[in-house]
C-alpha cells in the first residue's frame, strides 16, 4: 500500500513578505493636552482664502491639502525642525505629524519646498499669522 504525503502550508511560520495592515486610530496615542492638538485647533479656525488663491484652478490637485501642509510646516517649526528632508522624515515616522496628516500621504521634501517657495508668500504668511495673533489675543 503506497503512502501518500500531504502537503500543507505552515501558517504559523514568520514570513517577512506578509504584512498585516490595520487602520490605526492615532487619537488614543496623543494626549489631550499635547501641543499638536492645541496648534491644530487654533489653525482650524483660520481663514485660508489667500492660501487657496495662490493655487491655480488648472492642473493637478496637490498631494497634501494646503491647510494640512501649513499645519505641518507650522508644527515642524515649533519643534525646531526646518529642513525639508527632516520634515519629510518626521511626516513618515512621528505620530504627531501622522495625526496632522489625517491619513493623507506624507509629502516628500520637494513638495514641502515647493509649498514654502511658491505658496507661502509674504502676503499669505502675514495674513495667517495675523489671524493667529487675533485668535490668541
Amino acid at each position: 500500500m503506497p503512502l501518500t504525503k500531504l502537503h500543507t502550508k505552515n501558517y504559523t511560520e514568520f514570513n517577512e513578505s506578509y504584512q498585516l495592515v490595520l487602520p490605526l486610530n492615532l487619537e488614543g496615542l496623543i494626549p489631550e493636552d499635547d501641543s499638536v492638538r492645541l496648534l491644530s485647533h487654533i489653525l482650524e479656525g483660520l481663514n485660508y482664502k489667500k492660501l487657496y488663491q495662490a493655487y491655480s484652478s488648472n492642473g493637478r490637485k496637490p498631494a497634501v491639502e494646503p491647510q494640512v501642509m501649513f499645519k505641518i510646516i507650522t508644527y515642524a517649526y515649533s519643534q525646531n525642525i526646518y529642513s525639508s528632508r527632516k520634515i519629510e522624515k518626521a511626516c513618515k515616522r512621528d505620530i504627531n505629524f501622522r495625526w496632522l496628516l489625517a491619513g493623507q500621504t506624507p509629502p516628500d521634501h520637494c513638495a514641502i519646498n515647493r509649498f514654502r517657495k511658491y505658496y507661502l508668500t509674504d502676503d499669505v504668511i502675514d495674513d495667517l499669522f495675523y489671524q493667529q495673533i487675533i485668535y490668541l489675543g
